[in-house]
C-alpha cells in the first residue's frame, strides 16, 4: 500500500475509488489516450524549464526562482481538474514548509495558456488535513468504494475497473 503523496491528494479531490485503486498500486490502462496526452503535455510543455524534481515522496513538475520566493509548478492537462491540481500543489507547499522552505505555487495548464497562482493558507491547510485523514481511512479499507458515475469517468484510465 502507498503512503500519501501528491498524486493521491489529487485523486482524492476527483474520485475516491480511483484514489483507492492507485493507493493499492493497481495499474491503470497505460494505453488510455487521455493518460498518454497528459504525459505528452507534461514532457513537451515548458521545455525551457527544468522538470521532475523529487523532494522526499513529492515529484514536483517545475521549480524556479521567483522575484522573492521559490515557485513550484504543477502541470495539468486541462482546467477540468483545477481543484485537484490546486490541492495537490497546496499539499506540496505545506510539505515544503515543514522542511523550512517557503514557496509559492502555480498550476500550469499549457493547452489553455492558463496559470493559477496558489498559496497555502489556513483554510486550505485545514482542508488538506481533513483530506489526509479521510485518505488514510479510504485506503485502509479492504475494498474500494463503490463506483459512482461522475464527469471524469469517460476519460479515466481506471474506468474498466468500474464499468467493464
Amino acid at each position: 500500500m502507498s503512503f500519501i503523496n501528491g498524486t493521491l491528494i489529487a485523486s482524492y479531490f476527483i474520485c475516491k475509488r480511483e484514489l483507492w485503486l492507485m493507493a493499492h498500486e493497481l495499474i491503470p490502462d497505460q494505453e488510455n489516450s487521455f493518460l498518454e496526452m497528459g504525459r505528452f503535455i507534461e514532457e513537451e510543455a515548458y521545455r525551457d524549464e527544468e522538470k521532475g524534481f523529487l523532494i522526499g515522496e513529492m515529484k514536483i513538475d517545475i521549480v524556479k526562482q521567483g522575484d522573492e520566493n521559490i515557485i513550484i509548478g504543477e502541470i495539468k492537462k486541462s482546467s477540468r481538474s483545477e481543484l485537484s491540481g490546486i490541492m495537490q500543489l497546496s499539499y506540496y507547499l505545506m510539505r515544503l514548509r515543514e522542511y523550512g522552505i517557503v514557496a509559492k505555487g502555480e498550476v500550469l495548464i499549457p493547452k489553455e495558456r492558463k496559470k493559477i497562482p496558489v498559496e497555502i493558507n489556513e483554510e486550505i491547510e485545514g482542508r488538506l488535513i481533513e483530506a489526509i485523514k479521510d485518505i488514510n481511512m479510504i485506503i485502509s479499507e479492504p475494498y474500494p468504494p463503490k463506483p459512482e458515475k461522475i464527469k471524469y469517468c469517460n476519460h479515466c484510465a481506471y474506468k474498466e475497473f468500474c464499468w467493464a
